[in-house]
């Protein structure tokens, strides 16, 4: 169920403040019947959505209100479009994300692994586009969720995301799906270094590349010049002399098995999933839209155009993140 017209928004923000409970059991009346119930009684309303709910001796008054259990943890799972407020650039945000405004594509992984040319390609261009990624700052939707969860309201936030920005805001338990662009590992012998110290190294053998302001793509690298690439010096691990590669899953990789058995541990300890900006094309995501529906849970969404959690989700709001989020209240 996507509420996106006006109308539905009322009704969104009124059923929230009196029921605090599942909406989609409340609008099975129509906008109309459920407008000229509750103006009446609460003409402001407020759009709120609580993951965990007040004590359960709270009850609505009202008969189309259902009384059922509320939800005692939540936990939240998110994709790029959380980032793009902050300057990050998305893939699939309909008419502006990369699918839509490019034919350019990712690097895959097997692409990376197998040619040194195209390994030398994607470091000359994250070697530019780093300056500007790894400033990137948290926006209103990563701090609102920080403050969810100091006040006990949110468990766990599952990020698709590589940027980092969660940690930024200083939100405590955050499961990175896809790892971490702020670290390099050694394909070989597994040793890390920061990605701002192989800045460092990149810097040093490349000094005919000088840094530059330039749009930045999805992936944090940017457009360069055939001659720069071609020119452009990548070094191997200092310990073993192996393939380095950002501490990420790149596509066409397989997430990390023990990762994804981390994320189900928590999602069994929670009963309400909260997506935000991901349209869940990706499976590494999306199954965890499957456990939560196997389970029972309560899901809803937070996006910008359809995802392919819609069919399980109690509703959808079609909207930016930053703009919903910081009215919400929890």
């Amino acid at each position: 169920m996507n509420y996106s017209n006006p109308s539905d928004t009322f009704v969104l923000r009124s059923l929230w403040q009196v029921s605090r409970y599942d909406l989609i059991n409340a609008v099975e009346m129509t906008s109309s019947e459920v407008r000229s119930v509750m103006y009446k009684k609460h003409p402001a309303g407020c759009l709120t959505i609580c993951l965990r709910t007040v004590p359960r001796r709270w009850a609505s008054q009202y008969s189309f209100v259902p009384k059922h259990e509320p939800c005692q943890d939540g936990m939240l799972s998110q994709g790029q479009g959380i980032s793009t407020e902050s300057g990050i650039p998305d893939y699939r945000s309909e008419g502006v994300g990369l699918y839509a405004t490019s034919d350019r594509r990712p690097i895959q992984y097997k692409q990376f692994v197998d040619s040194s040319k195209a390994r030398q390609r994607y470091w000359a261009r994250n070697y530019m586009g780093w300056p500007r990624f790894s400033s990137v700052t948290p926006n209103a939707a990563h701090t609102c969720l920080t403050a969810w969860e100091r006040s006990g309201k949110l468990a766990c936030v599952v990020t698709q995301n590589v940027d980092r920005l969660h940690h930024k805001a200083r939100t405590s338990n955050v499961l990175e799906l896809h790892g971490s662009a702020f670290n390099v590992v050694c394909m070989n012998c597994r040793r890390q270094v920061l990605r701002q110290y192989y800045q460092t190294c990149l810097t040093r053998l490349n000094p005919h590349l000088t840094l530059r302001p330039m749009e930045m793509r999805p992936d944090g690298d940017v457009e360069l010049t055939q001659e720069e690439v071609d020119n452009f010096y990548v070094p191997p691990c200092e310990g073993c002399g192996g393939i380095m590669k950002p501490d990420l899953v790149f596509f066409g990789e397989s997430v990390p098995q023990e990762r994804v058995e981390r994320v189900k541990r928590e999602l069994a300890k929670c009963d309400a999933l909260l997506v935000l900006g991901s349209s869940l094309y990706v499976y590494s995501g999306y199954r965890f839209i499957l456990a939560g529906v196997e389970r029972g849970m309560r899901m809803c969404g937070v996006n910008i155009g359809p995802t392919r959690g819609d069919p399980h989700f109690l509703f959808r709001i079609d909207a930016r993140c930053g703009d919903v989020l910081p009215r919400l209240h929890v």
